[in-house]
């Protein structure tokens, strides 16, 4: 549409030009002006469309479904998805602005986003998973992306994707075309073990390193009554869900204590001749099941755990009667925060907890992303995605300096990222290190705040005021420095061991059962645990597992990778044949 305004405006310009030619010297000056402000704009605009950061000579507004969060995503009072510091600084930068056309969080953005897709009336940019993308480039209604992140996408952003291996764009290439472009999950490392120190200090107990110490001060927070509460001190908080990756399945959940019998539930792994095998069917899980139930007959695990919701268990911490919990290193930030506002006194540290008799932790690595950004087929200006990611994680967080404070307060203030107007993140697969070593670097003298990123010094600020006053620290100052410091720093152990996992492609087949297989495997292992089954139901549970798509599951599973291989074959000797040319 720009294109078509410039063209008829140069028609325009032209023929005012041919007017004035007959007028003399004055009129020939006119018309060179006006062939050179025609010449500029242009010039401005394939610089835009070519290059990160070059800047629109007009506005380009885009139709956006703009994925949302709880509570207007907390920004500050009077900002909305469309006009916030993140869209405002877009602005400033390459002259783009969204215009959302739908807006909802959860699973209701979801379903408004397969009703745009069904009736074609989709917006030029949307946030969709795996399965929307899939379907909307079988139907042809991706653009593609090749040409603009080759162009636009900045030396940084490049760098980021490539921190994660080929697999992660592989995944949404097509025919050698990319077609989206893929969040990235980061690295949280293992779970990590969280109590209530100064609990631990009153009852006499060591600090915690085996599972066998787990047990030990669950079970004596849950009988010795610390905090002398009417209601009592349950054991170890434990999520219906079990185990989890990601988010906020993780909090509370058994990952920890499964691997320490070699077991990863819910997991795809790999065999010994490479072969993908679904963990949570593998012999060593009866034996993890066996112990969580003795667990929960013992008292160590809540015992009421089957009917409390994440915010239950976070109202027990609140509330003083939960002192110990497995969670990422961010459980500071969520459950905690509330914790430490209603009792400044308690005393959280997290601990890593060996899972091997030779002192190694070992854990599943994350999905490397979720999410993926996707352009409608026939948008005019594909290009802007690459750029908008380009000015919110290269220049806003390692150029810009912030002079208004804007961003430092979303990252100090609980700002959700789904405020901005791409509700995606995109990071090094290393960036909890990076963070850490920077953070400790300058918090010692050794670095400069000039040579922090943006949010990380946002978080120096609020953990050298930490330091300088721990016991007069606001919630905000406490959570920073547990979390980003304490925390993180438990997760350069050189003990720790990452479990590769693999990620199937969701087919009609893992669509027809996954559900199905789901419920089955959540409602056997909670009735083991709860003593409702014989642990010998597990061994039922993995025959009808089978029985039910589970064997047809594995079976396409592995014609797909053999595919996968013969393709990648393929490719090695078309390479190989080029070099020979």
């Amino acid at each position: 549409m720009m294109q078509k305004k410039i063209a008829a405006g140069l028609a325009v310009l032209l023929a005012a030009g041919t007017i004035l030619g007959g007028c003399g010297e004055s009129g020939a000056a006119g018309n060179d002006s006006v062939s050179d402000a025609a010449g500029n704009e242009a010039a401005a605009l394939t610089e835009a469309k070519t290059t990160p950061y070059g800047r629109y000579p007009e506005t380009i507004t885009y139709t956006l479904a703009k994925m949302t969060g709880v509570n207007n995503s907390n920004l500050p009072e009077g900002e909305t998805y469309e006009d916030n510091a993140y869209t405002r600084l877009i602005r400033e930068i390459i002259n783009v602005q969204n215009e959302d056309v739908y807006e909802n969080y959860g699973d209701t953005y979801n379903v408004g986003i397969s009703t745009m897709i069904a009736t074609g009336n989709i917006a030029d940019i949307m946030v969709v998973d795996q399965k929307t993308m899939n379907a909307m480039q079988k139907n042809d209604q991706l653009a593609d992306l090749t040409e603009v992140y080759a162009n636009c996408a900045s030396d940084r952003i490049k760098d980021i994707y490539a921190s994660y291996g080929e697999e992660i764009l592989q995944g949404c290439t097509f025919d050698g075309k990319l077609m989206a472009f893929p969040e990235t999950n980061i690295s949280d490392g293992p779970n990590l073990l969280w109590v209530r120190k100064d609990w631990m200090e009153k009852l006499g107990l060591s600090v915690p390193e085996t599972i066998d110490d787990v047990k030990h001060i669950a079970l004596t927070f849950a009988e010795e009554n610390p905090a002398n509460q009417e209601m009592g001190n349950i054991g170890l908080a434990v999520s219906t869900t079990l185990y989890g990756g990601t988010g906020i399945s993780s909090e509370y959940g058994m990952n920890l204590i499964f691997a320490s019998f070699g077991a990863y539930p819910g997991r795809w792994l790999t065999d010994a001749e490479g072969m993908p095998v679904y963990g949570s069917v593998q012999p060593n899980v009866k034996d993890a099941l066996g112990m969580l139930a003795d667990w929960y007959q013992e008292g160590v695990l809540d015992r009421d755990f089957l009917i409390r919701t994440q915010d239950d268990i976070a109202d027990l911490i609140a509330q003083g009667r939960c002192g110990i919990f497995f969670a990422p290193w961010w459980a500071p930030n969520n459950p905690l925060w509330r914790c430490h506002e209603t009792d400044p006194e308690a005393d959280w540290q997290p601990f890593l907890i060996r899972t091997g008799k030779d002192g190694s932790v070992r854990y599943c690595n994350e999905k490397l992303t979720g999410n993926y950004v996707v352009v409608r087929k026939g948008y005019e200006y594909p290009e802007i995605v690459p750029k908008i990611l380009s000015v919110m994680f290269d220049y806003m967080r390692y150029s810009y300096d912030d002079p208004r404070g804007e961003f430092q307060q979303y990252y100090t203030g609980n700002i959700d990222p789904t405020a901005r107007p791409l509700a995606i993140n995109l990071d090094y697969n290393q960036a909890l290190t990076i963070c850490y070593e920077n953070l400790q670097a300058a918090l010692n003298g050794e670095k400069s705040e000039d040579e922090l990123e943006i949010l990380e010094r946002s978080f120096e600020k609020v953990c050298r005021a930490y330091l300088e006053n721990p016991k007069t620290a606001s919630a905000e100052e406490w959570s920073a420095y547990l979390s980003r410091i304490t925390a993180c720093s438990l997760l350069s152990d050189e003990k720790i061991q990452r479990v590769n996992t693999i990620y199937p492609t969701r087919t009609k087949t893992t669509e027809a059962y996954r559900y199905t297989l789901k419920e089955l495997e959540s409602e056997t292992f909670l009735k083991i645990i709860r003593g409702e089954s014989e642990l010998s139901s597990f061994d039922d549970f993995v025959k009808e597992w089978q029985e039910e798509g589970g064997d047809e599951i594995i079976q396409e599973m592995i014609q797909e990778r053999k595919s996968l291989s013969s393709q990648e074959d393929q490719k090695t000797e078309e390479k190989a044949e080029q070099k020979a040319e």
